[in-house]
Parts: C-alpha cells; sequence; structure tokens
C-alpha cells in the first residue's frame, strides 16, 4: 500500500510529518494493506493564518483494489486531532466495504459442483410439473 501525503500552503510539510502520518495511516489501516494500491492523505488549514475551531482538516481517499476510491474528511483543532481522525473514519469505511462484500455470494461459487446439481435437480424438477400439466 502506497501512502502519497499532500498539504497546502499554510501547513508547513517536513519528512517528519509525512513520517508520523503515514505511521499513523499504516498502523490503522494494516489490516487493509492487501487490499488497497493508494492512499492520499490531503492535509489543509481551512482558515489560512487565521485562527479558529475545527479549521484543520484531513482528507483522506483510499484506492481499494477492484472498487472505486472511497474518501473520507475530518476536521478538528489539531492536525494529529484531524489525522487520527480521518484514520478512524476511513478504518469504518473500509470495514463496511468488506463486510459486505463478505456477505455477498461471489461469481465462483456459482459454478460449484453442488450449485450445479441442485441447478438440475431443479430444472428436472420444473420439467415434469409441466409435462404433467400437458397431460392434464
Amino acid at each position: 500500500m502506497q501512502i502519497q501525503v499532500n498539504s497546502d500552503n499554510h501547513i508547513e510539510s517536513s519528512i517528519r510529518l509525512e513520517e508520523w502520518v503515514r505511521t499513523t495511516i499504516e498502523s490503522t489501516l494494516e489490516r487493509y494493506e492487501e487490499d488497497l494500491t493508494r492512499v492520499e492523505v490531503y492535509l489543509r488549514d481551512e482558515n489560512g493564518d487565521k485562527p479558529g475551531p475545527h479549521d484543520l482538516s484531513c482528507r483522506l481517499e483510499a484506492r481499494p483494489k477492484g472498487h472505486q476510491p472511497i474518501s473520507v474528511l475530518h476536521k478538528a483543532d489539531t492536525l494529529e486531532q484531524a489525522i487520527d481522525g480521518a484514520a478512524t473514519k476511513l478504518d469504518h469505511a473500509l470495514e463496511h466495504l468488506f463486510g459486505k462484500l463478505q456477505g455477498k455470494p461471489r461469481a465462483a461459487a456459482k459454478n460449484t459442483p453442488d450449485r450445479k446439481i441442485d441447478e438440475d435437480g431443479l430444472e428436472a424438477e420444473f420439467l415434469e410439473n409441466e409435462q404433467a400439466a400437458l397431460n392434464s
């Protein structure tokens, strides 16, 4: 899983900040490491130089293999809170996505031998009922 960190002009980017962001994202999303190709991180100061509540935001965009990107946003008073909050939200969103996928039958399951026998049995029963209806 590749992690790319982007920040606006009002947030001073540094190697230390990028490493901390990567470590936070990797540790929060480690169970999805094989399922994600990339996570984009966008750090932004909403009010620029003016202070204000919840003016720091972190948007995370995850790219699950074979699926549309998932994006979450978290605003907070500090950059650390914004990053932690966004990572938690993304973890929940991915849990929801992959949980839904596990609940759905896979296309390969349709062609299993057991399934084929059931289809043949249903088809035979249908044909018998149709023949009986024609004979009556």
